[in-house]
């Protein structure tokens, strides 16, 4: 697959993956934290806010792998 379709799939994929996580992180915070301190929902959203980042990192590696000169 070539570098543009990759940076293509990768683009719908990500974007798929941060609706779904975004409102996993909302439902988890409504059941969870509405009686939490500010402190502890600060803490949670900060986690959850930088959390999407691991799970995503192979997809950007291998939408930024350089194309195959062979194929």
């Amino acid at each position: 697959m070539r570098r543009r379709s990759r940076k293509l799939v990768g683009a719908v994929a990500m974007l798929a993956f941060v609706f779904i996580y975004a409102l996993a992180v909302v439902s988890l915070a409504q059941g969870r934290l509405q009686d939490a301190g500010r402190v502890a929902q600060a803490i949670f959203y900060l986690v959850a806010g930088v959390g999407w980042i691991l799970p995503l990192m192979p997809l950007i590696r291998w939408m930024e792998r350089p194309d195959d000169e062979s194929a």
